[in-house]
């Protein structure tokens, strides 16, 4: 008979691990479930089958595919529920659907237009005969295709920002010049006046076209409905080209009506509306399911996958015990920068990258920008090369590997290309992975927000390096290219902070790397590449350092996390148009961001606004007490960022009006002037006597003379504590250290004698980077946020092998801006010292200081207009 009979199946599995037994009976795939898959699924079925979000991390080769499979199959079985597996790219759907058919898993591969999908495969899924495996753009979608799912699985988490947020996010690009000019004069009440001419002008410098600006808040709210009839004529009256046209389209749908609620981000090339949280909350697509597990190599620390989905809290079942120190593969990584010769001359890095990559065949580049994107294909490839980009390989690796002298190179796409054995033995990272949307270039450039893209910054140098390392038997050299990039991956913290197989795999290249010159360089990566007895002798190193560590939380992370719940309570609220609600939610994501680590800057922006919201509530409701609330979280966003320019380019017409009228003291300032009251007590009637000896000191080079000067000088800076090294038996200490309260540490390396020649070498960059470090261990507390160290030397510059060392808290000045200092300082003191300065109030004596510009807010950014770690 050709009937289908319906049968009753009354063996459903108790749990995934039974499943799995089940499935062995017939399935292609491996002959058991390994020790901590079975842990991972264990914690899923007993302790987190009822939470509706779960974040499960599996490193690369742990098997993270079978677990997401089990889970999605088994509530397909037992609960009869649709299932969709996400992948952020056609590629890795096409590699699970693989996998689950070895595995014995029933699924649809959901993957291309809708229109072509086959229909009875839509219907396996839709009946839950089967489980869909698709892409996140088929979620994330104004016309989501699947939408009706009871379980989420989204894998590779950690790189899903970019799709998760699409929907939401208008880019206007400068190819299309009459919308952006359109928009950019809508924008003119929100926008510095000093910007819109450098956006507008065809011969802006470089420096401008490459930063970042926030259009005022106040101002889009206060001129939306002009704003709004510029975007909407731009997308519907046919001012976008091409596939843009229909990517605005689309985005449109969720904006308009809401742009009051959005972020402007304004560039020169292009111009970003967005939320700063993704209202994934009012997706259905994504918000309906009962339950969405989150599948990720690297979870992180700070709050990074709640921000990426927009959920207030994701629970976690972390790597198992066991797995948390092993990686996959050996990675050697190379930093050419580092090299002895290429250190001193730049000039020779091309050749080097040229003969390298041809040395070893095939090479995978991934790059931050087109920018680098198109200079490294410009001036590091070899001639011959074929070069290939990720369209070329979407449906096909075979394009690239059955290719022998080829390069693929991608831009901002650091997962999703899988390269195992001899598929690739070179991986290239050209440049720091920190610049997505404009939204992310504002964070970290505009901002200086570090902080909260560290998890995202770490994982994409982590996935990205893993490219060609795929299963434990897998090698491939990571060749570390940008000044930026290799800098970053110097820091001993951002080492801790990785996982510690690859901790002690880039200390072991870091170390090799600066040690020699390039030749020993390539002889190094050809016993690596021959992976024979001579490259195993040494490989025990690694595995030996690798087991001594333990991956450490990254600074700020707890707070961070703390925060996050509350992040996306605001953004909730300000997308409902709840205002009040939302001042609430802010005032809680500050009080979450304060502790030892305080993200000082990203607390900034939050103050910022909290300063835009209650500002509208004061419009709205005529209650004058939110007027005192935003000029008080107007000037704690000042505080929080001192030392940035972006609070300043947020001098619209429409915030000046709205700004406090009278300049607020800053923290700093206030220590500072309290601490002035006090020395002049000390000082008393010497103070000529003081400043002769201080100043002589400052224009002296012996150093003894210049250190007792600089201690001087941090007493006329008013620190509570201004004090040298006079132990010269401990040569490293730091020669002088100024502390302002619980403000702000100031940590010198005086090298007053060096001659005004020559860079300055590692040696020195590694001795005034470690001060900070000491004075925390010696005064037994953290630094405050924002503390630095300065290394004064009358060099000109510092060696490239010197900036790679470089913490991002190091600055090198010379000895005209320390005088220059001490002179506005000396200035300051004089006139206060006329009208008593004991008889004055630490804010009438900002005022006196305040016109000599010898506040630390004013002379502060002398001091670190050099910073030595590349930005």
């Amino acid at each position: 008979m050709a009937f289908v009979r319906k049968t009753t199946d009354s063996s459903l599995p108790d749990d995934p691990l039974h499943l799995y037994r089940v499935l062995a009976v017939t399935n292609r795939g491996p002959a058991a479930v390994w020790g901590h898959q079975q842990d991972v699924l264990r914690a899923w079925h007993q302790k987190k089958l009822a939470a509706s979000d779960v974040a499960i991390e599996l490193p690369t080769g742990a098997g993270k595919t079978l677990v997401g499979g089990l889970i999605a199959e088994f509530r397909r079985r037992t609960a009869r529920e649709r299932v969709a597996y996400l992948c952020p790219t056609k590629q890795l759907a096409q590699q699970t659907a693989a996998a689950f058919d070895e595995y014995g898993i029933p699924n649809v591969l959901l993957i291309d237009r809708v229109p072509t999908w086959n229909p009875a495969d839509r219907a396996r899924f839709e009946s839950a005969d089967a489980v869909a495996v698709s892409v996140y753009s088929h979620v994330f979608n104004s016309n989501p295709a699947i939408k009706n799912a009871s379980l989420l699985v989204l894998d590779d988490a950690h790189a899903a920002e970019g799709y998760v947020a699409k929907p939401w996010r208008l880019g206007i690009s400068r190819q299309d010049e009459s919308a952006y000019l359109d928009v950019l004069s809508a924008l003119e009440p929100a926008l510095d006046p000093l910007v819109l001419p450098r956006m507008k002008n065809s011969d802006t410098d470089k420096a401008s076209q490459s930063f970042v600006y926030l259009a005022s808040p106040i101002g889009v709210a206060a001129h939306a409905a002009q704003i709004e009839r510029a975007v909407g004529a731009a997308v519907e009256g046919g001012k976008f080209d091409g596939k843009r046209a229909d990517e605005a389209r689309h985005v449109w749908k969720f904006l308009q009506g809401r742009l009051d609620r959005c972020l402007f981000y304004v560039a020169y090339g292009q111009i970003v509306i967005r939320p700063f949280i993704p209202p994934t909350w009012q997706h259905p697509a994504f918000s309906d399911p009962e339950r969405r597990i989150y599948m990720s190599a690297t979870l992180g620390d700070g709050g990074e996958l709640e921000r990426t989905f927009g959920r207030k809290k994701i629970e976690r079942i972390p790597v198992p015990e066991g797995w948390e120190n092993q990686g996959t593969g050996r990675r050697f990584f190379i930093f050419p920068e580092l090299a002895s010769d290429l250190a001193a001359d730049r000039s020779g890095l091309p050749a080097f990258v040229s003969s390298t990559i041809s040395e070893a065949g095939r090479a995978v580049v991934l790059t931050p920008d087109t920018r680098t994107h198109d200079s490294f294909i410009k001036s590091m490839l070899p001639s011959t090369y074929s070069v290939l980009k990720a369209s070329d390989v979407e449906d096909d690796l075979k394009t690239f590997t059955a290719r022998q002298n080829a390069a693929l190179v991608l831009t901002n796409r650091y997962d999703g290309i899988d390269l195992p054995g001899d598929d690739c033995r070179l991986v290239v990272l050209a440049g720091l992975p920190a610049r997505g949307d404009l939204q992310e270039r504002f964070l970290h450039e505009s901002l200086g927000a570090v902080e909260v893209l560290q998890e995202r910054i770490r994982a994409r140098i982590l996935q990205g390096s893993g490219r060609a390392t795929r299963n434990s038997q897998d090698y491939a050299a990571v060749m570390i290219l940008g000044q930026s990039l290799t800098s970053y991956l110097s820091g001993l913290d951002v080492q801790a902070a990785m996982h510690p197989e690859v901790h002690a795999e880039l200390e072991f290249g870091w170390e090799n790397s600066r040690r020699h010159d390039s030749a020993n360089m390539t002889d190094n990566l050809r016993v690596f590449l021959s992976h024979d007895e001579a490259w195993a002798e040494v490989d025990g190193d690694i595995v030996r350092e690798r087991d001594n560590y333990t991956r450490a939380v990254a600074p700020s992370s707890k707070e961070l996390q703390a925060s996050v719940r509350y992040e996306v309570e605001a953004w909730q609220s300000i997308w409902n148009n709840q205002w009040d609600w939302a001042l609430t939610a802010v005032r809680q994501v500050l009080d979450k961001l304060q502790g030892q680590r305080t993200p000082r800057r990203y607390a900034a922006l939050w103050s910022y606004l909290g300063f835009s919201i209650a500002h509208r509530l004061a419009q709205q409701t005529t209650d004058p007490s939110y007027l005192a609330t935003s000029a008080d979280y107007y000037r704690n966003a000042q505080r929080m960022s001192t030392g940035t320019s972006w609070l300043s380019h947020l001098a619209s017409p429409s915030d000046r009006a709205s700004a406090p009228s009278a300049p607020p003291l800053d923290e700093l300032d206030e220590a500072a002037m309290r601490g002035v009251i006090l020395r002049h007590k000390e000082i008393g009637n010497d103070l000529e006597e003081h400043a002769a000896a201080a100043r002589a000191g400052l224009a002296n080079t012996e150093y003894q003379a210049y250190e007792a000067a600089l201690v001087a000088l941090g007493q006329f800076a008013g620190t509570t504590e201004s004090y040298g090294n006079n132990d010269d038996d401990s040569p490293a200490a730091p020669d002088t250290v100024w502390i302002f309260d619980e403000s702000r540490w100031i940590i010198w390396e005086a090298k007053s004698e060096a001659e005004a020649k020559g860079m300055v070498g590692p040696t020195d960059v590694r001795q005034a980077g470690s001060h900070l470090r000491t004075v925390e261990t010696e005064r037994g507390t953290s630094a405050p946020s924002d503390s630095f160290c300065v290394l004064m030397s009358p060099k000109p510059g510092v060696m490239a092998s010197g900036r790679a060392l470089a913490d991002e808290h190091l600055y090198m000045v010379g000895p005209k801006p320390v005088l220059e200092i001490f002179d506005r300082l000396l200035r300051a003191w004089r006139a206060a010292h006329s009208r008593s300065i004991s008889s004055l109030a630490p804010s009438q004596l900002a005022e006196i200081f305040r016109t000599e510009q010898a506040l630390p807010s004013q002379w502060i950014p002398l001091l670190r207009t050099m910073p030595v770690r590349p930005q």
